[in-house]
């Protein structure tokens, strides 16, 4: 037995009642219990969800309903026996949740029980702006309620096993508990664990394991099976790694559930040796009969009106009686829907409509596709997020989705690439970056560029929480050889670029040439589809957006920031302070000519804003080769220091907080120049 270092659990204890809202089953060593009602959870889900989305934030129904019967009858299980015992549940169990968007069933069923602080005014606040309950479940946030962080599928579940071989080595016999989606297990890291875990145990390294997996073979875009394949065969061969696999055919039985996670609790303590896994299967979307039929599951929220809510609910209670505090609820939310007010907008005559950047990326890879060009997608479940799925739906011949395996995903394109093909690859830029940036090494090492579309840049992803803002992209892929990377920052240079990227591709191609990787990150959110019209965007150089006479500075902008510094501008221009903007496009090189000319022009000032993180961002690789070439510069950097983000509704919330909005950037430089 190793003796560890103290450390205190900031988990929140034992609930000291039942239940508020409980249903009760009769079990055969417990007795009569008193479990969370499923219908109240999908209810809170529905509600908390609601106001998400009242303040823009993105939301999801399908998969925390498809849990409702699994979290109930867990923590039944789990604080049955910890009450019995008189001991914390977390001395008795290690819970860690890696099933997707699905922790604010976890955050519901705390409200029923009363425990961890959660309230039922604390669920209104779900995924805003400084809540604890964020849109994953974070450790940095909610110590209360998240023992391990989730986000990025199959990355919690690993983790976990250190939780058993530690429990394993100090001599404790807690029960390590894990929740994983099928889309999860699709992940490369959860393969390896899966794979690991059996056979660590067997050797006698492990303390008791219990693995739950939801399967309702669906993804965030449809059916795992249709989309991709079907992942039957690596459940089965799940007992040929090592698991003693128990079959759970039906996820919302609760009382079968509860009997379920008995027995297989009760297995692994008598044989740590062989963890347990139960296959259980679920339906995403669960409570309603439109969520549960539809492609996705509902895996965002279904509702767009407060009016929506109380037929919705209502059918979840199926013919019950709707409780009375849900129906005040609805009420509070339809009132707080007439309130809601257009916050007041900084725009320039000059920007085109409002669109996504995404609509330039299918716009030109359709286009040149059409022309005859072997161009070939391979995805990773996200097409419609990143602008892919436009092309899918135009070449399905040409479109490949592997799953939910981001690394697979670029593999693949190495492949094809080397072969002769253009293989653009698509996902989130978090997971671009962090699951993709070995790939696109070895890409790199074996001559096969591919063209990735990466979106959600920094706060972008702002209701999804720290896990998935990508703080770090352009630190991640500019340090690897033989790739250009580019910030965009509207539809029509997404078009430009993307168009000239492609046929770069193919002219270095046919001279028996390499090309480099070209790695275009976005945003998420509507952007000026052009911020000067008729703008000339060129592949590798930067662009000067608004040149103002006597200007004192220019403002630079990467990717989505060049809207926040097009809003700087206007103001300081309201003070008579003049500022040019600019967009730098690509990230990975730096013009000396360009910004030495740029300086002579602004009184030698420049300022950067970009949300990313302050090391290794744009800010500092310009600064670093203006320096090594004895430039003179004042620079000003607008930028992410060393901590994670949150939840947010929307990115400006996050922009304030980090003082990169255009209101704050402007503040500042007008007290520069004062100085």
């Amino acid at each position: 037995m190793i003796e560890t270092l103290v450390t205190h659990s900031k988990l929140a204890a034992n609930p000291k009642q039942a239940p508020e809202f409980s249903t009760k089953i009769s079990t055969s060593a417990w007795g009569e219990l008193e479990l969370a009602d499923p219908k109240i959870l999908r209810s809170l889900i529905v509600l908390m969800d609601f106001h998400a989305v009242m303040g823009g934030a993105a939301a999801h129904f399908g998969g925390p309903s498809a849990l409702s019967e699994i979290a109930s009858a867990l923590f039944a299980r789990i604080y049955a026996e910890a009450g019995k015992n008189k001991q914390n549940w977390f001395d008795l169990f290690n819970f860690v949740n890696d099933a997707g968007h699905c922790e604010n069933v976890f955050y519901a069923l705390k409200a029923v029980y009363k425990t961890a602080g959660v309230d039922y005014e604390e669920l209104k606040t779900f995924r805003k702006f400084p809540s604890r309950l964020t849109g994953h479940g974070e450790a940095h946030c909610f110590p209360e309620g998240v023992f391990l962080s989730n986000g990025p599928l199959g990355s919690a579940f690993p983790q976990s096993q250190g939780l058993a071989i530690g429990d394993q080595l100090a001599g404790k016999n807690r029960t390590t508990i894990t929740i994983l989606s099928d889309g999860a297990s699709m992940e490369g890291e959860a393969k390896e664990a899966l794979a690991a875990i059996p056979g660590l145990a067997a050797k006698g390294k492990l303390a008791p394991y219990v693995l739950i997996i939801s399967d309702n073979n669906t993804k965030l875009s449809g059916r795992i099976d249709k989309d991709c394949f079907s992942l039957q065969p690596t459940f089965a061969s799940l007992s040929t790694l090592g698991w003693d696999v128990i079959q759970l055919e039906n996820g919302h039985d609760l009382k079968k559930c509860f009997e379920t996670f008995d027995q297989a609790i009760t297995k692994a303590r008598s044989n740590p040796k062989k963890p347990v896994c139960i296959h259980a299967r679920t339906i995403k979307g669960f409570g309603t009969l439109k969520t549960a039929e539809s492609s996705s599951g509902a895996h965002g929220f279904p509702l767009k009106k407060a009016a929506e809510l109380l037929p919705f609910l209502q059918e979840i209670f199926a013919g019950e009686k709707v409780p009375e505090f849900f129906v005040q609820w609805t009420e509070e939310i339809a009132r707080a829907e007439k309130s809601l007010q257009t916050p007041e907008s900084l725009r320039s005559p000059d920007w085109g409509v409002e669109e996504k950047i995404q609509k330039g990326i299918s716009q030109a890879l359709n286009r040149k596709r059409e022309a005859g060009l072997p161009i070939v997608s391979v995805t990773s479940d996200l097409p419609g997020s990143t602008g892919l799925a436009e092309f899918h739906k135009k070449f399905p011949d040409a479109a490949i989705d592997v799953g939910v395996a981001e690394s697979n995903m670029i593999s693949t394109a190495v492949g094809l690439s080397k072969l002769g093909f253009i293989p653009v690859v698509d996902t989130f830029a978090q997971f671009g970056v962090t699951k993709g940036a070995l790939p696109l090494l070895m890409g790199s090492l074996s001559q096969a560029p591919v063209i990735a579309v990466f979106s959600h840049t920094g706060f972008q992803d702002a209701a999804d929480g720290a896990s998935h803002q990508a703080l770090m992209y352009q630190a991640m892929t500019t340090a690897i050889p033989q790739s250009e990377v580019y910030c965009l920052t509207c539809s029509a240079e997404a078009d430009a670029l993307m168009t000239q990227a492609v046929e770069k591709f193919v002219s270095l191609r046919r001279q028996g040439k390499t090309p480099p990787h070209f790695i275009f990150f976005l945003g998420r959110e509507n952007f000026p589809q052009y911020y000067k019209k008729d703008a000339t965007y060129t592949l590798g150089k930067p662009q000067i957006v608004r040149q103002a006479e006597n200007s004192k500075v220019a403002i630079i902008g990467v990717g989505s920031m060049l809207l926040e510094a097009e809003k700087a501008a206007i103001l300081l221009q309201k003070k008579g302070i003049a500022a040019s903007v600019v967009n730098p496009a690509i990230v990975s090189e730096v013009d000396l000519e360009f910004y030495k000319n740029l300086l002579a022009k602004n009184e030698n000032r420049i300022a950067i804003i970009d949300d990313h993180r302050e090391r290794g961002g744009f800010a500092q690789v310009l600064a670093a080769e203006l320096s090594f070439n004895d430039i003179p510069a004042k620079v000003r950097n607008f930028s992410v220091k060393a901590d994670f983000g949150r939840s947010a509704y929307s990115s400006l919330d996050l922009y304030k907080e980090y003082h990169l909005d255009g209101e704050s950037v402007a503040k500042s430089l007008s007290s520069w120049f004062q100085k």
